[in-house]
């Protein structure tokens, strides 16, 4: 696996898209910001350089679908197609695994990686490496989609203005799913920010403790809940019950992770 050489047919493959596109530019650089995340969370863990070569290039290719996904629908929108399976069908469909890792051995693990990086929950049966880089793609994705959405345009993420988000409400489901930890499902958001507070909880699916230390270093979720300039005054309350579940939850996972 040569990454220096993957990521030379990356950019040639980025070259029949529009990289002037606001949504387009923001997905290449988040697919090299998971990479950086990949990159990162696996020298935390300590893995081999094969291992930590194999996350680089999931991390790299997780997201390929989404080219043209927006091509063709101008949208994020994974009820409508879902990303994972575009990217699952250009790379072993139509077979361009092959110019990024010639090897077949790595297929099934980067396949089920990938699969898996798009599912609400991950696939609890799964073992040894497909498992091992399950788990590092859903993290490293969920770092990245952090820092995306901590600096990049509203409008492209949402297609509203900042002041148009902060003016919503905040349905009670989804409040009460985030007091109880869980992680919230795409198909139970119904406001603009339901969607904001559903990746407010990817910290309940973050996998490693690693992953875990890097949020509350970076001061994620106050950066999050901070970037919203609140006219709605019951939101508002809402979201600092939301920092507060954050915070403890970050706190209780730190304090574990040191015994």
């Amino acid at each position: 696996m040569d990454f220096t050489q993957a990521k030379k047919i990356f950019a040639g493959y980025l070259k029949q898209y529009d990289t002037k596109n606001e949504k387009i530019r923001l997905k290449i650089v988040h697919t090299y910001g998971v990479t950086d995340a990949a990159r990162l969370i696996s020298k935390g863990l300590g893995l081999s350089d094969e291992d930590t070569a194999l996350a680089l290039h999931i991390a790299l290719l997780h997201d390929i679908g989404r080219f043209e996904q927006l091509r063709r629908y101008d949208s994020f929108d994974d009820s409508i197609v879902p990303h994972a399976e575009l990217s699952l069908s250009i790379l072993f469909e139509d077979h361009l695994i092959r110019s990024f890792i010639p090897e077949r051995s790595y297929d099934s693990i980067i396949y089920t990686a990938i699969k898996n990086h798009g599912l609400y929950l991950m696939d609890d049966s799964l073992t040894g490496k497909e498992r091992l880089h399950s788990m590092l793609i859903r993290d490293a994705d969920k770092l990245d989609n952090f820092r995306v959405k901590e600096q990049d345009s509203i409008h492209a993420m949402l297609d509203i203005e900042a002041e148009e988000l902060g003016a919503e409400a905040i349905s009670d489901h989804i409040l009460t799913s985030f007091l109880n930890r869980c992680p919230i499902k795409n198909a139970d958001r119904v406001t603009h920010m339901d969607m904001w507070i559903s990746y407010l909880g990817y910290i309940y699916d973050l996998n490693f403790p690693e992953s875990r230390r890097i949020v509350a270093g970076r001061g994620t979720i106050d950066k999050l809940i901070d970037r919203v300039p609140y006219s709605n005054e019951a939101t508002r309350r809402k979201m600092e019950l939301i920092r507060q579940a954050a915070w403890n939850f970050l706190s209780e996972s730190a304090a574990g992770s040191s015994r």
